[in-house]
């Protein structure tokens, strides 16, 4: 009886022995899975971590690329969008639009690194999916401002082009009608005039003798036929004295007596002196007679 009993007693040893090795190996395999999902929780927390720092850079970046007040007047062009860029605005409002590309590339290329971080390190948590999608929201529109921008500016210059063409155009005409009134002036303050004999001036025509008997007593008077050739032009604008180189001179035509003097100035030398411009010209031909 002894003998059997021992034996069944050293079984049931074994066994406890046994099952007692399995549950503390079992036990150790809990401990280290502990362990293993702890240092895997502590990781994935610290990713989780860099992942909002990093979400939370790339929107204080994102925060940056606005157009303040001064760069939307600059490229609008004024207060009201009426007036246009000047050339130095236009450049410096490209450079402002080639400032915000850049600075959206770079963004663009860290929330793409951002996102394949989060998907490479398999971290599925519906809130920073959230916060990348909003993040790729922003910077779509900040391009679809940009482009915006960049289009107004590409207006603006069309439409600086087609006023420098209508400035010059209008320049041009100014230029013409400036001349033309040049002209007219020139021609309004001009008067012709022409002197010599009586045998001189009925040569050329410009006067004619009538009345007196058998040729005697003869007087003499403006023709009525202008013979441009045989006169002279004299803008009264400009010049106010014609010198007559004669002892003696007559005033033939009819401008008003008092808008001019007869002045002698040597033994045969006169001055014709205009007094009134305005009014001897009223009569455009001078007829002096000399002698």
């Amino acid at each position: 009886m002894r003998r059997p009993v021992a034996i069944l007693l050293a079984l049931i040893g074994v066994g406890l022995l046994a099952s007692t090795a399995l549950y503390y190996s079992k036990y150790k395999k809990s401990e280290a899975n502990v362990v293993q999902m702890t240092t895997e929780s502590q990781e994935t927390q610290l990713r989780y971590g860099q992942a909002i720092n990093e979400i939370a850079a790339i929107q204080d970046s994102l925060n940056t690329i606005v157009l303040g007040d001064d760069e939307a007047r600059m490229i609008s062009g004024g207060a009201q969008g009426e007036v246009p860029l000047p050339a130095t605005s236009r450049e410096q409002a490209m450079a402002r639009i080639a400032e915000l590309k850049a600075g959206i590339e770079r963004t663009k290329e860290r929330v793409t690194e951002l996102d394949a971080k989060l998907k490479h390190s398999n971290i599925r948590v519906g809130g920073l999916q959230r916060m990348v999608e909003n993040l790729k929201k922003s910077v779509g529109e900040k391009e679809t401002m940009i482009a915006q921008l960049t289009t107004q500016v590409d207006s603006l210059e069309t439409r600086v082009a087609g006023l420098t063409t209508e400035v010059e155009d209008k320049s041009q005409q100014i230029v013409v009608k400036e001349q033309e009134i040049t002209d007219k002036n020139r021609e309004l303050a001009t008067v012709y005039y022409t002197m010599g004999t009586k045998k001189d001036l009925i040569h050329s025509n410009v006067v004619v003798a009538k009345g007196g008997v058998f040729g005697i007593g003869k007087t003499v008077e403006p023709s009525g036929h202008v013979n441009e050739s045989a006169f002279t032009p004299l803008n009264t604008d400009v010049e106010t004295v014609i010198h007559i180189p004669a002892k003696e001179a007559q005033i033939l035509s009819a401008q008003p007596q008092t808008s001019y003097n007869l002045v002698k100035t040597g033994e045969e030398t006169l001055e014709l002196r205009i007094i009134d411009p305005k009014e001897f010209r009223k009569v455009r031909h001078l007829v002096i007679l000399t002698s």
